[in-house]
C-alpha cells in the first residue's frame, strides 16, 4: 500500500495495518491550491498513491482578495484527479479559530466557504472528511502553534489520530477533553494580540507586501515513497 500524506501522523497507524507500507510528504508550506493543484498533483499521481491526504485552501483564505469559484474548482480537481487515479482522499474541515487567535473572527466567512468545498469533495468524490470544524476540541488552544496557524506538536498527533480513524484502524479517541485554560483579563489579551501581530502577522504582512512566500526556497520533505515504522 502507498500512501501520499500532507500529515505524517496517521502512516504509522496505518502501517501497523498494512506492513510495507510506504509514504511520501509532498507538502511545502505558504501554497496557495492552484499551486498545489500545478506543482504537486502531478508527482502524486506519478507515485500512484492508494491513499492521499489533501489539505489545501488556507493559504488562500490568507490573501486579501479570494477568488470563490477558482478556489473551489482547484480543489475539487484535486480531490477528482487523485480519486480517479485509484487514491482514497482523505482530509478535514478547518476549526473555527477564534478561541485561539480572536482576530480570525475576520476570516469566518472564508473558512466556512472553504468547509463547505471540503465537504462538497466528500459528496462528490468519495474524499473521507473528518469534520473537525464540528468538534469544540479541535479549537482548543493548546492544540495550536504560537503562530496560530499550524498545529503543534499534541495538534498534529490528534489530526494524525482522526485521520487514522477514518481509515479504519484501531487508535485512542482524538476528541478526548482538553482542561481550559484560564480566563485571560482584557489587558492580557490585548498585550498578546499585540505581541502575535509583532511576531507573526508583520511579517507576514510584509513578506506578502514584497511578493514572497513563507514557501519560497523550500522543498517538500519527503518527495520519494519511503517505507514507515508501525507505530
Amino acid at each position: 500500500v502507498r500512501a501520499l500524506a500532507e500529515a505524517a501522523g496517521e502512516t504509522a497507524h496505518l502501517a501497523v495495518r498494512e506492513p510495507g507500507l510506504t509514504y511520501a510528504n509532498l507538502a511545502v508550506r505558504g501554497r496557495t491550491v492552484r499551486e498545489v493543484r500545478e506543482g504537486q498533483l502531478p508527482t502524486a499521481l506519478d507515485l500512484r498513491p492508494d491513499v492521499a491526504v489533501v489539505v489545501a485552501g488556507v493559504n488562500d483564505l490568507l490573501r486579501p482578495r479570494l477568488d470563490a469559484a477558482a478556489l473551489r474548482e482547484d480543489l475539487l480537481h484535486l480531490h477528482g484527479e487523485l480519486t480517479a487515479a485509484g487514491a482514497q482522499t482523505v482530509t478535514f474541515t478547518m476549526p473555527d479559530m477564534a478561541r485561539v487567535a480572536p482576530m480570525a473572527v475576520a476570516l469566518r466567512g472564508r473558512l466556512r466557504l472553504l468547509n463547505e468545498i471540503t465537504l462538497e469533495a466528500g459528496r462528490r468524490h468519495g474524499t473521507l472528511v473528518v469534520d473537525l470544524a464540528a468538534e469544540p476540541v479541535a479549537s482548543h488552544p493548546a492544540l495550536w502553534h504560537t503562530d496560530r496557524l499550524h498545529g503543534n506538536a499534541e495538534g498534529h498527533r490528534r489530526i494524525g489520530l482522526a485521520l487514522a480513524a477514518a481509515l479504519g484502524c484501531d487508535v485512542e479517541d482524538w476528541r478526548a477533553p482538553l482542561e481550559e485554560p484560564p480566563a485571560r483579563a482584557l489587558p492580557r489579551v490585548v498585550l498578546d494580540e499585540l505581541a502575535w501581530a509583532r511576531g507573526h502577522l508583520l511579517p507576514w504582512a510584509w513578506r506578502h507586501l514584497r511578493g514572497r512566500s513563507s514557501g519560497d526556497e523550500r522543498e517538500c520533505k519527503r518527495p520519494v515513497l519511503l517505507p514507515v515504522e508501525p507505530a
